[in-house]
């Protein structure tokens, strides 16, 4: 009939509109032709019931055969560590930088289009009574809408993994209400028509208006676009019928257009050097007006996680957004003979139970462990009082079993408590607080709760988590000020007992290397990068420094420390005391992973070492460099020639991430640079430079500089040298060989010569 060609077409083109969206994010061209062919059919069929209804299902099923080819393919490759690769699986190799537009790789979170799709194919499948396309949601829709949900806590997890929490919270929080819809359309089918708490919804609003604002900083767009959610989670307390009232339904027709058009931007400026503005510098701007505020500078390893943890962003904004969901959805009396008629389930369960689990999993692979037992626990409760007590599995019998349950719980939680006063106050106040909802349902399960009670406790509960979810957010955007969560109450004696931990700073950016100097100035030893692994320095004209730096070493007294240049410029005023060849090789063979060892000589009082020099080299011998590092340049620039030494205690493997600093050397060193890990695992090359003016030159050390690279710049210094002093006929005598055994000879001399730990040795910095 006429009257239904339009909301038959309208879910046609609707159909059709998914399926260019989902192959626009990466489907398989193939598929993709087919799937537009499924919906062409698809289309066809809702305006005549014969037409097409079994090449829609062929299309759909050579859809779904591609799809089970492509995923095997993609495993055997893995597997295989791809040796073995299925024809036609394989994936295209982007280069570097290409088609990144202004955002950088590691800038870019590749799964925010995937969200996006989820949002709509939730917001097409909740529009379908207002369009008329169905006459009231059903059970048929509840998969769709619970699929969206469980690619929405992927797309949470992945985004922690991009760094990226603030788009991690927004789909965690976009998920548990895919849950609550998909719940709500199920329990339509028992003819059970719940309704949400007020409060909770309110509360919706509110977490959704506030991450809509620190999201901002992404984009103006991004902050517009979550803006949808607050009016929709607004329209769901005004009605709180969820899905089923024509408010609601008329912003999600509106999400349904707006998530269309940020899907388009969103990838258009992933794959695009000319990028669709999004106003992403508008809230810097806006801050930087505002002279109270400042922002904390955008860097990786603002959440970079402790030695040997997984690479993930903080989580705990996120899990305080759970607890305040789970809080005040309880804040509502029910009783047990129809539990189902209040909308406290999905609530309870999917954000107090499932996404703290996340987050604690989140927590525990970062290294956190109070953190993660705490989410662990609080999400292993939430989800079984939430099935029992809202789940129809409670009746009106109280039994001693289950007050023995929450015992248990009460006792694992007094040991988080105890345990957060060693972590800051806010942690303490959240952790004792949650107590009390503990209490709460003890007290339920054994028939004594006081009117008022378990509603009281919910909201202190709530509260608390809300302060905790702000000042996270509030601190992870801007560097001053910051809202205070404390410090701990109890502190213990031991490595980093009741000091602050060193400053760890990104070595990118020139005022952190400013701050490293200032502390190397003031007679501080730090950890930095290098164009080997990571060294321990100190100033040359601070010889207390130097002093420390050495003792901090253990069994440091047979392994000397070297000396440092940013160039060769810095020995020129005692270039008259070096010999002319050995510096025109330094000359030719600096910057670089080579470092030179020479005879000691009255020359090393001009770096204003005093007595500390007896810690640098030997008594006939220094090792000498200058390194190939534009960080290790800039700081010995600022601060002048550096003592060195290797940023492990002797003996051990090298250090070759900023992380291994602090873990191996602990309070002893001041300041670490922070540059990710060492771009060589292995050590510089250390020649034997005592005996060059004989024309001989040795090795202690072949590291990442070959011998024969290194013998090839001394070739060809010397004949610069030695040009027209000497019978050409003779320069071409001397060959490699000879040099080589011109080494063999030299090493078999210099036997008494001790190796030195950063310069001489196999297991040092450079």
């Amino acid at each position: 009939p006429d009257k239904y060609f339009i909301p038959h077409t309208a879910l046609g083109v609707l159909l059709l509109i998914i399926a260019a969206l989902l192959a626009y994010s990466g489907s398989l061209s193939f598929s993709t032709k087919i799937c537009h062919l499924a919906c062409g059919h698809q289309i066809a069929g809702l305006s005549s019931a014969g037409f097409g209804q079994s090449g829609t299902a062929a299309c759909y099923l050579l859809v779904t055969l591609v799809g089970v080819y492509f995923g095997c393919g993609r495993l055997l490759s893995y597997i295989t560590q791809g040796r073995v690769e299925a024809p036609g699986t394989e994936l295209r190799k982007r280069a570097l930088g290409q088609g990144l537009g202004l955002r950088g790789q590691e800038e870019r979170n590749d799964v925010v289009p995937v969200g996006l799709v989820m949002n709509l194919l939730s917001a097409s499948v909740l529009a379908c009574p207002l369009l008329g396309v169905v006459p009231q949601l059903s059970v048929g829709h509840v998969p769709w809408l619970w699929t969206a949900g469980v690619f929405q806590v992927g797309v949470c997890i992945l985004s922690f993994r991009y760094m990226d929490p603030l788009a991690a919270t927004f789909y965690g929080l976009t998920s548990i209400l895919r849950f609550a819809e998909g719940y709500t359309a199920l329990l339509v089918a028992f003819s059970i028509f719940p309704s949400s708490p007020v409060p909770f919804p309110v509360v919706f609003s509110v977490l959704f208006f506030i991450l809509a604002l620190f999201s901002c900083q992404k984009g103006l767009s991004e902050g517009l676009y979550q803006l949808f959610y607050v009016a929709y989670t607004i329209a769901l307390a005004a009605q709180p019928s969820l899905s089923f009232q024509a408010g609601a339904q008329g912003v999600q027709g509106a999400l349904y257009v707006l998530s269309a058009v940020m899907l388009l931007v969103t990838s258009y400026n992933n794959v695009s050097a000319n990028r669709i503005p999004t106003g992403e510098g508008v809230f810097k701007a806006l801050v930087g007006h505002i002279s109270s505020l400042s922002l904390r500078p955008h860097s990786q390893t603002s959440h970079t996680p402790y030695l040997g943890y997984s690479r993930y962003a903080d989580a705990e904004v996120l899990g305080h957004a759970c607890s305040v969901l789970a809080a005040f959805s309880i804040t509502v009396s029910g009783g047990s003979r129809a539990p189902l008629g209040m909308m406290v389930l999905p609530w309870a369960v999917v954000a107090g139970g499932v996404l703290q689990l996340l987050v604690g999993s989140v927590a525990f692979s970062r290294g956190k462990t109070l953190e993660s037992t705490a989410f662990l626990l609080y999400g292993v409760l939430w989800s079984v009082w939430g099935l029992t007590r809202y789940g129809g599995l409670y009746g009106d019998v109280r039994s001693f079993n289950l007050a023995v349950g929450i015992i248990s719980f009460l006792l694992f939680n007094t040991l988080v408590t105890f345990g957060a006063l060693l972590l800051n106050v806010t942690w303490l106040v959240y952790a004792a607080t949650f107590q009390l909802i503990i209490i709460s349902f003890l007290l339920d399960a054994v028939g004594a709760l006081p009117y008022g009670y378990d509603i009281g406790v919910s909201i202190v509960f709530g509260l608390v988590s809300f302060y905790c979810f702000l000042s996270g957010l509030f601190n992870m955007t801007f560097l001053t000020p910051c809202l205070p969560q404390g410090q701990p109450l109890v502190r213990l004696s031991g490595t980093g007992g009741g000091k602050s931990i060193c400053p760890h700073v990104p070595a990118r950016k020139a005022t952190a290397v400013h701050q490293i100097a200032e502390i190397m100035k003031s007679g501080g030893i730090c950890g930095i990068p290098t164009d080997t692994v990571y060294v321990l320095v100190a100033a040359c004209n601070r010889p207390e420094a130097v002093e420390k730096a050495y003792r901090c070493k253990q069994q440091a007294q047979d392994r000397p420390m070297s000396l440092w240049v940013s160039s060769i410029n810095q020995l020129e005023p005692v270039r008259s005391l070096l010999s002319p060849l050995l510096w025109d090789f330094m000359s030719a063979a600096w910057p670089s992973s080579i470092s030179m060892v020479i005879a000691r000589g009255p020359w090393m009082e001009m770096f204003g070492l005093g007595e500390s020099s007896k810690h640098i080299g030997t008594t006939q011998s220094i090792a000498i460099r200058n390194p190939d590092c534009a960080v290790a340049t800039h700081l010995m620039n600022m601060v002048g020639p550096i003592a060195v030494t290797s940023a492990n205690p002797t003996g051990e493997a090298d250090t070759t991430h900023h992380n291994q600093v602090y873990a191996k050397l602990g309070d002893k060193v001041d300041g670490v640079l922070c540059d990710g890990p060492s771009p060589e695992n292995i050590a510089s090359t250390v020649v034997d430079c005592t005996k060059i003016d004989s024309g001989h030159i040795g090795f202690f050390r072949v590291g990442v500089i070959p011998k024969s690279q290194v013998l090839q710049i001394f070739t060809e210094v010397q004949k610069r040298h030695f040009h027209g002093q000497m019978n050409p006929g003779f320069e071409a005598d001397q060959t490699e060989s000879d040099l080589h055994l011109n080494f063999d000879s030299n090493i078999t001399e210099n036997q008494t010569i001790t190796a030195q730990e950063d310069e001489n040795t196999p297991s040092t910095d450079s």
